[in-house]
């Protein structure tokens, strides 16, 4: 158990894209000891993502688009298929969300659920993300999708059935973590 944090110094070291500090801190460790360690966090704001799900069809709405760390970390096209999310810019997860949803898969929700939020690499980014989900119907697709245009974004929007999204994960074609845990939230409370 740690108690008694305290941070001595932090340095940025970045802040071109969102920011990388240092953080110098010292902590009591539960034997009593005092230890000081240096790590360095990236803040990129916290963030909102949602899985769209039609229980008539059986199916989900996913995207696909490229991830340029996927790409120099052996994902040999850089293209990931995830759920809809995007960063919270000083808005509420749930008005987030709901524009996220809008400029990427062209579905206009006006109700979603959140089922929980979690910090998704704690050992070096600040990132809580807050996970939604919500029904949606054809008649809801109000645009294409695919991303706010002067943000390059170039997002494909994809329907699946739950069944193949599912084995897409056994597969490894989807890889991405919150995508994994939404669908994985779907199946184990039967929602789909």
């Amino acid at each position: 158990m740690i108690r008694d944090v305290k941070v001595l110094e932090t340095k940025v070291l970045s802040d071109n894209w969102y920011t990388l500090r240092k953080i110098t801190y010292e902590y009591t460790k539960k034997d009593g000891t005092k230890l000081t360690q240096s790590r360095e966090a990236y803040d990129r704001g916290n963030g909102a993502t949602i899985l769209l799900y039609n229980k008539e069809q059986k199916t989900v709405i996913l995207t696909r688009q490229f991830r340029i760390p996927t790409f120099i970390n052996g994902n040999d096209t850089g293209m990931l298929i995830e759920a809809c999310a995007g960063l919270l810019d000083n808005d509420n997860p749930e008005d987030c969300i709901k524009r996220e949803t809008e400029e990427e898969t062209g579905y206009k929700i006006s109700e979603v659920r959140k089922i929980f939020e979690a910090y998704m690499s704690p050992g070096s980014v600040t990132e809580i993300l807050h996970f939604f989900i919500a029904a949606y119907t054809k008649e809801m697709k109000v645009t294409d999708g695919g991303g706010v245009e002067n943000e390059e974004e170039n997002i494909e929007v994809l329907e699946f059935e739950i069944t193949e999204a599912m084995n897409m994960i056994e597969t490894g074609k989807i890889r991405d973590g919150k995508t994994i845990m939404l669908l994985q939230y779907i199946k184990l409370n039967n929602i789909l």
